[in-house]
């Protein structure tokens, strides 16, 4: 988490991931912190990067964005397009 993602939620974005994730008792999914990608304008960020499919990376990410990107990305396959920078 660089500063301006932290200033912008991030620690909140990533708090609301990790009680997601233990809620749904979902395993083998690696949740880490990044530091600076040069985005500030569009912090915070959420990448999320599936085996065998390509990375998606979430600007803007509010808690509740956050609790939906693990429901409709992680547990149900579907990327949310209008949050996501990339596909």
């Amino acid at each position: 988490m660089g500063t301006c993602g932290i200033a912008a939620g991030a620690r909140e974005v990533m708090a609301a991931i990790l009680d997601e994730l233990s809620r749904r008792s979902l395993a083998g999914i690696t949740v880490t912190q990044t530091g600076c990608a040069g985005l500030c304008e569009y912090e915070p960020l959420v990448d999320v990067i599936k085996p065998g499919q390509a990375k998606v990376t979430y600007h803007h990410v509010d808690a509740e964005k956050a609790r939906q990107i693990v429901v409709k990305h992680l547990v149900n396959d579907q990327p949310v397009g209008e949050w996501a920078i990339t596909r």
